[in-house]
């Protein structure tokens, strides 16, 4: 493995200062700055000298515009300006996201389910706000994601993207195999909006895999191998026990070898991935989309409220229904019956000292006059619950009846007939319930099997570190060796070249050796990782050549 080449420079940008380098890419560097005014700190990425051609330059200043245009968006990084620096090179203003990318992260750590859904619905919105603006990405992956200091995904890296609208498919300059669709490695290398969710759906999948999704553990996994699996070979399950079959069905969808078998769009992709989260009982994440050509009043059908447009109020699906705050709770039991002889109250108000809030905020818009609301002095003992607002009505007197017609005289037995009935029934059940208890014994009383621990299908604990990780120089270049301390069948190695600036390429090894071709004048230091078969990994040990 050679090395990559030496960063540039930082450039003098005036208002900022230069801290140090945070990645380095084919066409540009990514460098930590500080901003003097406001006072934050900024990634700011930055041309190569070499690589300012007309085509890079066009490219470098549409990545700018595109990010600039959907920059807005929760879940894409932010562009804070874009100029040219002193020294002739073009440079870009960005939101830092100090937390680990999700290429760092997939490789190091097992990303939960719930995790891993909850990303994929986020990047789906900013896919398909992009779409909708008339943009492809092209190059999604785990390393285009990064994570904000409010630990949201972001994606960022828009510089092969191009417009659906004038855009032609010879705009891209470059691509990652891994997370490629099958159809940009044919003769006519065409992609449209099904190449993004491809990749989507493989991004998903590294997460919950813990790697790419045709890459073979201990196998040969060059860029033909790759291509040519990618192609022809079907996509196999992520091996995990805690992922649904409803999910593995997803992701082999968003994955279909034609572009047309797959997810008409990112926002379809997303949907069904929150039906996942709704069957494993978890929170509804919903996917944030941005359309401007919307009407105000626009609305998608059968959404649920798990997609947020715009312009558009909409309710997350974990929160009350609107417009029922002020109402009172439905309940499945019957209300109380009053004492007998005693005839039941309506209470036309509730006592406005309960009720302050519903009731100042019903008159101030205007539904009810203010006095309709007058302090109910009716006992509380009776139990009755206090039906809703009423505006309270009238009557004229009726004049006094010295003689009360029959039919009156048996409308006031009645109540005291229904009590009667009503007091029978209840002793009837009452004292069959007695006799029950008395007899059978109480339910509660009835031994119960002993609990069942559950099973946890998600492996526990952590894997040891490989030790004593040390290079010497050998035939073919610089050979390291390493002592696995708890090894377990079917440990696999992973191992990269550490280059400062850049992130390690990792391949895997089952033989707790490699061999490195040295970069000329530097050191020769390499990273290398534990990782089970049930999807753990240990904590990188490094080691250098003296």
């Amino acid at each position: 493995m050679n090395a990559r080449r030496p960063p540039s420079p930082p450039p003098e940008i005036p208002g900022f200062t230069h801290e140090q380098l945070l990645g380095s890419g084919g066409f540009a560097d990514v460098f930590l700055y500080e901003q003097r005014m406001p006072r934050r700190r900024v990634a700011i990425k930055v041309l190569l000298s070499e690589a300012l051609t007309a085509g890079a330059r066009e490219n470098f200043d549409a990545e700018a515009n595109l990010m600039a245009q959907l920059s807005t968006h929760p879940s894409i990084v932010t562009i804070y300006q874009a100029d040219i620096a002193a020294d002739g090179r073009p440079y870009l203003v960005m939101e830092y996201c100090s937390r680990p990318n999700l290429a760092a992260r997939y490789r190091r750590e097992k990303i939960s389910v719930a995790e891993a859904l909850r990303i994929g619905i986020q990047v789906a919105g900013a896919v398909e706000t992009a779409h909708r603006a008339g943009i492809l990405h092209r190059d999604i992956k785990p390393a285009n994601i990064l994570t904000t200091e409010y630990n949201r995904p972001a994606l960022t890296d828009f510089g092969i993207s191009v417009t659906m609208v004038g855009g032609g498919d010879d705009a891209a300059v470059g691509m990652s195999i891994p997370w490629s669709p099958p159809e940009v490695f044919g003769q006519n290398s065409s992609s449209g909006p099904g190449g993004d969710i491809y990749a989507l759906g493989a991004t998903v999948y590294t997460l919950l895999a813990g790697r790419s999704p045709f890459e073979v553990v201990g196998g040969s996994n060059g860029g033909l191998d790759l291509i040519t699996r990618i192609q022809q070979s079907p996509l196999s399950r992520t091996g995990r026990a805690d992922v649904p079959d409803s999910l593995e069905q997803i992701l082999a969808t968003s994955m279909a070898k034609r572009e047309e078998d797959r997810f008409g769009s990112a926002l379809e992709f997303a949907r069904a991935l929150q039906k996942v989260q709704l069957e494993l009982s978890l929170s509804v994440t919903p996917a944030d989309v941005l359309d401007d050509s919307l009407p105000s009043a626009a609305e998608e059908e059968e959404d649920d409220g798990n997609t947020r447009i715009r312009g558009i109020v909409t309710i997350d699906p974990t929160a009350p229904v609107a417009g029922t705050a002020n109402r009172r709770p439905t309940s499945s039991a019957a209300a109380p019956v009053p004492p007998v002889g005693i005839p039941p109250v309506t209470f036309n108000q509730p006592n406005r000292a309960a009720m302050p809030d519903a009731v100042e905020a019903t008159q101030r818009r205007g539904q009810i006059p203010t006095a309709a609301y007058v302090p109910s002095s009716t006992p509380a003992s009776f139990g009755l619950t206090a039906p809703a607002i009423e505006q309270t009505q009238h009557r004229a007197p009726q004049p006094t009846q010295h003689a009360e017609a029959p039919q009156s005289r048996r409308s006031k037995k009645l109540p005291i007939l229904i009590g009667a009935i009503s007091l029978v029934v209840l002793l009837a059940v009452g004292g069959t319930i007695f006799a029950i208890n008395a007899a059978g014994g109480s339910p509660a009383a009835v031994k119960t099997e002993d609990p069942v621990d559950p099973v946890d299908v998600i492996p526990s604990g952590t894997v040891a570190p490989p030790v004593g990780v040390v290079g010497a120089p050998g035939e073919g270049g610089v050979v390291f060796t390493w002592t696995n301390p708890e090894p377990e069948k079917g440990d696999v190695y992973q191992w990269g070249l550490l280059v400062p600036g850049t992130e390690p390429t990792l391949a895997s090894t089952t033989d707790a050796t490699v061999t490195v071709v040295p970069a000329e004048g530097q050191k020769t230091c390499i990273e290398v990782s534990v990782r089970r078969k049930d999807g753990r990994a240990s904590e990188p040990t490094t080691g250098c050549a003296p």
